[in-house]
């Protein structure tokens, strides 16, 4: 569950950061050197690398409260 939702929300945030940055390309060509502003294999990278980094990020909580006991998560609530 704890993934599931946060998985959600980067992808969410990979698809309107992709859109954004495609619609600024424009104005970042100047600093580019040897790259294109559009660059598919840049653009894909840069998902990949995020998108790997979030699911650790999710996955080290999903795996602690995995290991919590279920009686004794409720005796706390």
């Amino acid at each position: 569950m704890v993934e599931n939702q946060g998985m959600r929300a980067v992808l969410i945030g990979v698809l309107c950061g992709s859109v954004v940055a495609l619609a600024l390309t424009r104005f970042l060509s100047s600093q580019l050197y040897s790259v294109t502003p559009t660059d598919p294999i840049t653009f894909a990278s840069v998902v990949l690398i995020f998108i790997c980094v979030a699911v650790v990020a999710c996955l080290v909580p999903a795996l602690r409260a995995a290991r919590v006991e279920p009686m004794e998560a409720l005796r706390y609530e």
